[in-house]
């Protein structure tokens, strides 16, 4: 039906998350359509970011620099390090501005079924950190999934032999949300976690 460049480009753009074949096509079609505003600048980019996008060496963050933005920008709070299962759960929470404090990318979450095992993932590394004089406190963010609290509870018994606190995310009813819509683990995590008013 198309030459083995748009076959290649439709394949290449179905492995992305949220695109199927389908919608591979659709896009292929858009980008060729769109030669001169998208195709070109997109091939340029994506070659920029192979060349200069990086892991930071400190929290596990991609950027162009090392070490990255958030852990050299020295208005942030170096007593407080959120860890998040991946660097969509930090670009996630700085999205909502409410968290000043540095980061720890662990590379995932603890999965028997996966086959991902302690030593896996980044966590010896968020160990001697959170030893560090100036860390008072640990954040654990990771998932409400079953796997994500596994890792949660691993993490905080590592933690334990800090000198840290470690605490994590309330769970419950969203800002906006009604009871009706809301599933029965969300409406039990939120009585859980239920505080004063």
């Amino acid at each position: 039906m198309a030459g083995p460049e748009i076959e290649r480009l439709i394949q290449l753009l179905a492995r992305l998350p949220g695109l199927g074949p389908r919608s591979a096509r659709r896009a292929a079609l858009h980008l060729l359509k769109h030669r001169d505003t998208l195709l070109g600048p997109l091939a340029i980019a994506l070659t920029q970011a192979d060349e200069k996008v990086q892991c930071c060496s400190q929290c596990g963050n991609y950027d162009s620099l090392d070490p990255c933005a958030i852990c050299a920008d020295h208005r942030r709070d170096p007593t407080i390090l959120c860890v998040v299962e991946d660097v969509s759960g930090l670009w996630a929470m700085e999205r909502g501005g409410a968290y000043r404090g540095r980061y720890h990318v662990l590379g995932g979450v603890l999965s028997a079924l996966d086959g991902i095992a302690p030593e896996d993932l980044n966590i010896e590394r968020l160990v001697s950190r959170a030893r560090h004089a100036e860390v008072t406190e640990v954040i654990l963010a990771t998932g409400a999934t079953v796997d994500g609290q596994t890792t949660a509870h691993y993490l905080a018994d590592r933690l334990s032999e800090c000198q840290v606190s470690v605490s994590g995310l309330a769970q419950g009813v969203p800002m906006g949300g009604e009871l009706d819509f809301l599933d029965d683990g969300t409406i039990g995590a939120a009585l859980r976690a239920r505080r004063p008013v």
